[in-house]
């Protein structure tokens, strides 16, 4: 395969299109890639041109920053690799400092990090979820001070509102500060939810899509069946959990099996590379999270853009996995429009509108998003 390279959001920070996920380096979480074979998944991600390394200090309690940091270094990689990593989870039990989105806890998660990564510099470092109190300001504010000191290159966010994310921009532009380059989100054809707000807005305002589970945490593999027994696999582990993460077992869902089943046969290829290729190539999209668990399952997945989905297969499962818009967006239909414009004709700027101008020379297979 060709790995083509997207940059990321309006940074100058080109990655390629799958990114490598460390969530699965170790087995502390009861699951999980042991040392030997999480190399050989991160030796095939390599020698098909990957250059974009996703991880977080909470994965497998460290081990992950860990053994990515030690893999890369036994190739010597350093100048070539990307390498994300999140802060925000809490790893010290009654020090409640030691996690959530404040300065002291972001000085303290970044040293540590590098520390385990073995290197001084992150190239991408995200808030790894909204602790639901720190405000914007102190955030974007420490983040521009970790560009400044050269600890991190990018930054970006993970799991936030909306909102949030776009008062981090806005502080960011009128500040001066790094702007969020990033955003770390779930997508997949299960969890549809980020079209209407995040995808608008990182298009618009410079941050690229990194998505995390594009296979609905296994669910879009094939490997499981709507059944209450026989399934062996992560999401049953969860079968009776509330962590939203794991909660796939729906009748929508199990539709979307079905039809992904259906279209992937026609395609001649396995269900996990048409969901990876469907999300990848989705608006707003600028790299994949792959979170392989075995080599086999890596090799699979490195597969997953060498071909196109036809429209017509495209279209199923669109429809299979639509969601209704919610409100406001369902109030801005046509018959809404055409009251705002007086029934005047309008529509989009013409292709090329807006396009920036194409630095001689500059690689084709290069793309902004």
């Amino acid at each position: 395969m060709t790995m083509s390279y997207y940059t990321l959001g309006n940074s100058g920070l080109r990655v390629t299109r799958l990114a490598l996920g460390t969530m699965t380096f170790g087995t502390e979480w009861g699951w999980g890639a042991e040392k030997q074979a999480a190399r050989e998944m991160f030796d095939a991600y390599v020698e098909a041109g990957g250059n974009f390394f996703d991880t977080a200090d909470l994965y497998t309690g460290g081990t992950a920053e860990a053994w990515l940091g030690e893999f890369i270094a036994e190739r010597g990689l350093r100048d070539k690799a990307v390498i994300a990593s999140k802060f925000a989870m809490n790893m010290q039990p009654g020090n409640p400092n030691a996690g959530g989105n404040g300065r002291k806890n972001i000085m303290r998660a970044v040293d540590a990090s590098l520390k385990r990564l073995g290197t001084d510099y992150i190239d991408l470092y995200l808030l790894h979820i909204w602790d639901r109190l720190t405000p914007a300001e102190e955030v974007m504010r420490t983040l521009d001070d970790l560009v400044r000191m050269g600890k991190v290159r990018h930054v970006g966010l993970s799991d936030v509102p909306a909102w949030y994310a776009g008062r981090a921009q806005a502080i960011a532009e009128l500040r001066g500060y790094e702007p969020v380059s990033a955003l770390q989100l779930e997508y997949s054809l299960a969890e549809r939810a980020i079209e209407h707000e995040f995808v608008p807005f990182g298009t618009r305002h410079g941050a690229g899509i990194m998505v995390w589970s594009p296979l609905a945490s296994g669910l879009l593999s094939g490997k499981y069946r709507p059944t209450q027994t026989g399934n062996a696999g992560r999401l049953d582990g969860f079968r009776n959990s509330t962590h939203p993460g794991f909660q796939k077992f729906t009748q929508r869902n199990w539709a979307i099996v079905a039809e992904l089943e259906k279209v992937a046969s026609d395609l001649a290829r396995s269900m996990p590379q048409v969901a990876l290729n469907w999300v990848a190539t989705q608006p707003g999209v600028a790299t994949v999270i792959l979170g392989a668990t075995t080599p086999a399952q890596m090799r699979d997945n490195l597969g997953a853009l060498d071909f196109e989905i036809p429209a017509a297969l495209r279209e199923r499962l669109d429809l299979v996995s639509s969601i209704p818009a919610p409100f406001p967006y369902s109030y801005f239909g046509s018959e809404i429009q055409a009251r705002v414009t007086g029934g005047a004709v309008t529509g989009d700027k013409p292709s090329g509108y807006t396009s920036p101008v194409l630095v001689e020379g500059e690689s084709a297979s290069v793309s902004t998003s």
